[in-house]
């Protein structure tokens, strides 16, 4: 198992790809800690994840929030070893039809919380661990309507080359890991119903090359990888989960003919 003895948090890890990646390091041997908003979906993954898993109440942008929640996943686990800072808020945010709060709101959550939920943690983390950021497509994409978000996933890869800059004495290496277009249940705050999911699903997939979307469980495998020994010696680094959507748009089936 390529996380036996390993410990690790997961914000935002009570659905989606958090969730996934929970249950994969869980799988391998990890002791995970996942923190969410609600009470309720976090227990119901906790019962699912067994006994090697707590679940914590924290909002990611309640920085005292988010240091007790780490706090007691060394109380209950040890130090750490891993650390995914998966927490995150899409919204569309257009030139013209834009308010300050919903701005300022993605940020908060993207790039802020992110900063501090690795602040908090870097104090416990044993030298050595590893720590991955979540980023997306939509930082290189250039999306209509998406200017916060596309800022803040951006600020993630910009701060996760710091941080590694920063840890690397201690041998702590950080990465990031942008999904896709992923079948996860953020999708049903555009498209309420499954046939509207299916619909946006394989009108996006024309603009992926490899013509579908990703699973959850294939972003899991990716942190999994950089979360392990088998990336010892990767370091600031981004690895695009997507289909070949930003490496070779012209590949997609929107061009084939």
């Amino acid at each position: 198992m390529r996380l036996a003895n390993k410990t690790a948090l997961i914000t935002g890890g009570n659905s989606g790809i958090g969730l996934e990646t929970a249950r994969l390091f869980v799988a391998e041997g990890a002791k995970v800690a996942i923190t969410g908003r609600d009470q309720a979906r976090l227990d119901a993954a906790v019962k699912e994840l067994g006994p090697n898993a707590i679940g914590v109440v924290a909002d990611a942008t309640d920085v005292a929030a988010t240091e007790k929640a780490v706090a007691r996943a060394v109380e209950k686990f040890g130090k750490l070893d891993i650390v995914f800072a998966n927490a995150g808020i899409s919204a569309n945010t257009p030139l013209g039809d834009t308010a300050l709060e919903t701005f300022e709101s993605v940020l908060r959550t993207n790039v802020t919380a992110v900063f501090f939920t690795v602040q908090a943690a870097v104090p416990h983390l044993n030298d050595g661990a590893s720590i991955i950021l979540n980023g997306s497509v939509i930082s290189v994409l250039g999306n209509p309507g998406y200017s916060a978000y596309a800022a803040s996933k951006a600020g993630v890869r910009a701060m996760a080359r710091v941080m590694a800059s920063e840890l690397s004495p201690r041998g702590i290496r950080v990465n990031v890991v942008s999904p896709g277009g992923t079948s996860t249940p953020i999708w049903s705050r555009v498209a309420p119903t499954p046939e509207a999911v299916a619909g946006l699903e394989k009108r996006i997939s024309q603009a992926i090359p490899l013509g579908r979307f990703g699973k959850a469980e294939e972003v899991a495998k990716t942190v999994l990888f950089l979360a392990s020994d088998d990336a010892s010696n990767i370091q600031g680094a981004e690895i695009f989960v997507d289909g070949g959507a930003t490496a070779s748009p012209a590949g997609a089936p929107i061009y084939r003919g």
